[in-house]
């Protein structure tokens, strides 16, 4: 099989059908997603297809950006591009095969297929009958297909494994941030093609298709654990990121009619194991993906730039500035392709200019253990440049005035559940989820009237503005205290406290004193409640 010309993923199409296609057909305007059964698989199609054409099909500038953006190209352009690689992703066979080890591995036991799902249940789970929410059993079958992406899946994502299993280029489980089109019936060419970046704003040396340093299962794994072995960013070139390759492994086909247990779906070819070895590619330092957000210490000197990772309390927008602005005084920069985005966007039309959204996904690990897998769309606004570190200081304020309230509003929920709150060790996430779900729309509102204010006077809310947003937070904090503290009437001396637990909030929220950080604000954006 190969993952270019043959048809391997199945595409949702305009009237509603579904058809597997190969990927030649990604421009065909009818085609309007990716249909894959897994959402971690279908994150891993779209930056499949984004590193694809950024590989063999990157526009030389903006204006032949926005001309394949408005025409996709044809048939025979794109065949022309795409088979300049087709060397390097067979699936099957004697020579270099797609994400997999250049050596065959003989000597090494097979391991179950399932465990190239990040979220499958370890040998100690199903060894203690623990795998509760991901059953043993399920994906221990794989076409070929599902296999394939589950693979690529693992290499871009690649979590924690134990010595010597190394980690994803850009960290175990990486926030991955994508410019989609907000409208359903857009084709999927158009999801793909707006974060693809144009070589005169990402500019890299033409990639040599032959190359281990573009496709690493080309030629021998560079083995970690040896001197000089570490893999820096200089050593390789640019668009490796797209297909970079932490783990060695290589499938294991049988030629048997089975029941893939990912799609449902038979399947002549069969999958049922793999073999892995360690000391696969260890990618170290500073690295620049252009598809996800980065942060570092400012202070420190040569700090080494980390992506921006999933966490329990899920993607709110807490961290919406660090996906959507750069700003290296902060230390934060969010991916290329985002920032290509407001560089190209003066080029739409009125209404093209208001579709684009952020797509943000990944997983939530501690270390090798996946908590969950989030994937969110978040608003995208197109900022004047001249106003845009002005703005991100506005941002700035409203979340940290957000991230007071929300730390008083669980303080005195606590105070209020037990009688030694500070001991508490239990996970009270579920309130911090709570408030940032309820409040993000207030947000979302209060920073497109910072960009609308910025276009005609200054990047800073009206006083009206800024009442309705801290009235909002100050409205979902005392709402929650009441739901997960006064709930349950409980005896007299339970509600006492609790009751003067909900004081206690009430009078910081509206505390007069000038040191309360709701008074600074409510100084700063005159007016009075």
């Amino acid at each position: 099989m190969n993952l270019i010309f043959d048809p391997w993923l199945t595409f949702l199409m305009k009237d509603g059908s579904e058809k597997k296609l190969p990927m030649t057909e990604i421009s065909n305007p009818e085609v309007l997603d990716f249909l894959l059964p897994r959402p971690d698989f279908q994150g891993a199609a779209y930056q499949f297809a984004i590193g694809l054409l950024q590989t063999v099909f990157a526009p030389k500038d903006k204006y032949e950006w926005h001309k394949h953006y408005v025409n996709p190209p044809s048939e025979s352009e794109l065949l022309g591009a795409l088979n300049k690689v087709k060397h390097a992703f067979n699936t099957a066979g004697t020579g270099p095969l797609f994400m997999q080890d250049f050596d065959d591995l003989d000597d090494i036991n097979p391991t179950p297929i399932s465990s190239l799902l990040i979220d499958a249940p370890g040998e100690q789970a199903r060894k203690r009958n623990t795998d509760h929410f991901v059953k043993r059993g399920f994906g221990d079958v794989m076409s070929p297909e599902m296999a394939n992406i589950a693979l690529f899946t693992l290499q871009i994502n690649a979590p924690a494994g134990g010595s010597g299993i190394r980690t994803g280029l850009r960290g175990g489980g990486p926030l991955t941030t994508l410019v989609m089109p907000q409208t359903s019936i857009s084709s999927l060419w158009e999801k793909i093609w707006l974060n693809v970046v144009n070589r005169d704003f990402w500019r890299y040396p033409d990639p040599d298709f032959n190359s281990a340093l573009l496709f690493p299962w080309l030629a021998a794994t560079r083995e970690s654990g040896k001197g000089g072995s570490n893999i820096f960013q200089n050593d390789v070139h640019p668009l490796h990121m797209f297909w970079a390759m932490p783990r060695r492994i290589r499938l294991e086909i049988d030629d048997s009619l089975m029941t893939c247990k990912v799609s449902g779906l038979q399947t002549n070819l069969s999958i049922s194991g793999f073999r892995a070895k360690n000391l696969g590619g260890n990618y170290i330092g500073s690295w620049d993906h252009p598809l996800t957000p980065y942060k570092w210490d400012p202070k420190a000197e040569d700090a080494e730039q980390l992506s921006i990772k999933g966490s329990q309390s899920g993607l709110n927008y807490k961290i919406w500035d660090q996906l959507t602005f750069t700003d290296s005084s902060r230390g934060q920069r969010c991916a290329k392709a985002i920032e290509h985005f407001y560089a190209i966007s003066n080029g739409f039309s009125k209404t093209q200019r208001a579709v684009p959204q952020l797509l943000v996904f990944g997983y939530d690990l501690d270390k090798m253990k996946p908590r969950g897998w989030y994937s969110k769309a978040m608003p995208l606004f197109s900022v004047p440049e001249a106003q845009q570190e002005e703005i991100l200081l506005q941002v700035k304020q409203l979340q940290e005035i957000a991230a007071d309230v929300l730390w008083h509003c669980r303080t005195q929920i606590k105070e209020a559940w037990f009688s030694r709150p500070g001991d508490v060790k239990g996970d009270v996430s579920f309130v911090d989820l709570s408030f940032w779900q309820r409040t993000e729309t207030a947000f979302y509102l209060a920073v497109q009237q910072l960009i609308e204010n910025a276009v005609s006077t200054d990047p800073f809310l009206t006083p009206e503005q800024a009442k309705i947003w801290l009235s909002a937070i100050r409205s979902v904090s005392t709402d929650l205290f009441d739901e997960f503290a006064l709930s349950e009437l409980g005896a007299d001396r339970s509600m006492s406290k609790r009751i003067k637990a909900r004081h206690k909030l009430t009078g910081w929220l509206f505390s007069k004193k000038p040191t309360n950080p709701i008074c600074a604000f409510m100084a700063e954006n005159n007016f009075e409640t």
